[in-house]
């Protein structure tokens, strides 16, 4: 019987290990889930709005590209590498500074002080978002560069002086219940995404115009394109010649003076030389081999 019992209680205490094991995957889980799954939705939402506001300048719609969720986020990450370098960079530096005040209160130590600390903490980062949104409120009409960012950043350092003063508290005043305060850190998270999206849609969009123009200025650094086609395209766009250079009996007709500014979709996009936002023209070509494309360098004729 007492081989049993041991038997018992080490099969007992395996299924307690397996279970704690899982519970901590499950908190991992928990912890990292909701933000990669922002950080993915946002990398989508940038793409996104960058290119609509680039084609809204260039006269175009995005539908118009075809580009699917991959696109979107390929597109997103080179302008967003270095903000994302950064925020990685300021993330770790708050966990290390957590986890040191988290050891303070853990021994006891410069708890009154961390107590009051916080408190002004909390106040500031609180009162700073609530500067900030009334900067909002108050130009309705002007679109503020990374103000929702500054926002977010004051509910997170408030909220982060709100907890920080809840452990330095008494164990007596410690022992509240959870309920509210999981309900109160979702909000809190569904506000700051709601933020993050509202400051990444303006960033982007400001990205988006100036992309824009940078294709005007810079439209002589795109690739050159020659396209042939049995069929007159009719195109009307300035600086483009078109050229016969077939017989009558197999009409053929050379399009020059042309700059590729993406194949997508099926579609190929093309500018005129000396594109400009008020008077050039982007001709739409499809991509399914009823016109031929020669590409070349930027600096080729």
């Amino acid at each position: 019987m007492s081989g049993q019992s041991a038997a018992g209680a080490a099969e007992e205490d395996e299924r307690s290990l397996v279970n704690t094991r899982w519970q901590r995957t499950l908190d991992v889980l928990s912890v990292i889930g909701p933000p990669l799954t922002v950080a993915t939705a946002l990398l989508v939402y940038f793409g996104w709005a960058r290119t609509d506001a680039q084609a809204k300048a260039m006269g175009l719609d995005v539908s118009l590209f075809g580009y699917t969720v991959q696109d979107f986020i390929l597109r997103s990450i080179q302008s967003l590498f270095q903000p994302l370098a950064w925020l990685a960079v300021i993330g770790l530096l708050w966990l290390m500074l957590d986890r040191a005040v988290s050891r303070l209160l853990d021994a006891s130590r410069h708890r009154t002080l961390l107590h009051r600390t916080a408190l002004v903490v909390l106040v500031l980062g609180f009162a700073f978002a609530a500067v900030m949104w009334v900067v909002v409120v108050t130009q309705p009409g002007r679109t503020l560069l990374y103000v929702p960012f500054l926002i977010a950043a004051g509910l997170i350092v408030g909220a982060w002086g709100l907890s920080v003063r809840r452990r330095a508290a008494a164990p007596a005043v410690r022992t509240l219940r959870v309920t509210p305060r999981a309900l109160e850190r979702s909000l809190v998270f569904v506000l700051v995404t709601l933020l993050l999206f509202w400051g990444t849609s303006d960033y982007a969009q400001a990205l988006g115009r100036g992309a824009a123009v940078d294709y005007q200025e810079r439209s002589g650094l795109l690739p050159t394109a020659v396209v042939y086609s049995k069929e007159r395209l009719g195109v009307t766009a300035p600086n483009v010649r078109e050229e016969s250079a077939g017989t009558d009996a197999a009409p053929l007709y050379r399009y020059s003076g042309l700059r590729l500014l993406v194949v997508s979709g099926g579609r190929i996009f093309l500018l005129n030389d000396r594109w400009t936002l008020a008077q050039g023209r982007v001709v739409v070509l499809r991509d399914d081999g009823s016109v031929r494309v020669e590409y070349g360098n930027a600096g080729a004729d």
